[in-house]
């Protein structure tokens, strides 16, 4: 008797109409839970606030939401800003999914007369930011505001076209400075181009042996004496952490949000080399 009097009842707040469509839709476990998910996803811009991506949304409690906010004037423009807010990090094709969820909740819900408009009417995608050329990625990346060793680190890559691993296995006594490349038997004979040469310097000032990138806190007791600064006891940057930042760094400029690789530095290389 409960739940035949519940079917009857409109539920005042959006989570509970959510789980109310979810409940009697036909779909199974899995797409049921596909559904709410995306469903709950626009509870955010319904406020004014901006729908969490990746990590942050995992666990993320959506706010609790009147469901007469849906009959406000304001409500599609609300959403509209949500979708566009989220292109630039969404797959198209997830936004695509979680359009087509939201339609058919809000007919649902307006058949049943628990909402007075449909305020999807007029809601479409913008078309997602073209990716970058590869080679332009390199390019884009470089232009970054960044630290000076990540910055260094990214020309020296672009620039030699070596290797990351050959790269962080770089000592100061390797480089001949003057001349742009490695001496003779060190470093898998590397060369670079300005924008290293002008950086270099600045990353080395006050240290003359050791690791030529290296971390931010002082190396643990069990590194290697190889892989630690004989003036600061900072440890040798790890290809983890420095893959890390380029993908954290790049994050705003991929059209996904994902972030790059640092093989995208090695893109172009050979117009580097031609500028030089």
């Amino acid at each position: 008797m409960g739940s035949m009097i519940e079917e009857h009842v409109t539920p005042v707040e959006y989570g509970a109409a959510v789980d109310r469509y979810v409940a009697a839709a036909d779909l199974g476990p899995a797409s049921r839970r596909v559904y709410r998910i995306s469903l709950l996803g626009w509870a955010w811009p319904l406020v004014d606030r901006r729908t969490p991506i990746g990590r942050d949304r995992r666990g993320a409690h959506p706010p609790t939401v009147p469901l007469a906010v849906l009959d406000d004037p304001r409500a599609p423009e609300r959403l509209r800003q949500g979708l566009a807010a989220r292109t630039a990090s969404t797959q198209p094709a997830s936004l695509t999914r979680e359009l087509a969820c939201l339609r058919a909740a809000g007919a649902w819900w307006l058949a049943r007369g628990w909402i007075g408009t449909d305020p999807t009417i007029g809601l479409a995608q913008r078309p997602a930011p073209p990716r970058l050329p590869t080679p332009d990625r390199a390019r884009a990346a470089l232009a970054l505001r960044a630290p000076l060793r990540e910055l260094t680190l990214w020309y020296l890559l672009h620039e030699s076209g070596a290797p990351v691993e050959h790269v962080l296995a770089l000592d100061i006594d390797h480089l001949d400075l003057p001349g742009r490349h490695t001496r003779r038997g060190a470093g898998a004979g590397l060369s670079w181009g300005p924008g290293t040469a002008r950086l270099l310097p600045l990353l080395l000032a006050g240290r003359t042996a050791g690791p030529v990138f290296v971390t931010a806190r002082r190396a643990p007791a069990t590194a290697p004496p190889a892989d630690r600064c004989p003036v600061t006891g900072r440890g040798r940057l790890s290809y983890r952490r420095a893959a890390e930042l380029f993908t954290a760094a790049t994050g705003p400029l991929d059209p996904s949000g994902r972030g790059w690789t640092l093989l995208t530095l090695r893109d172009g290389t050979a117009d580097a080399r031609d500028a030089l």
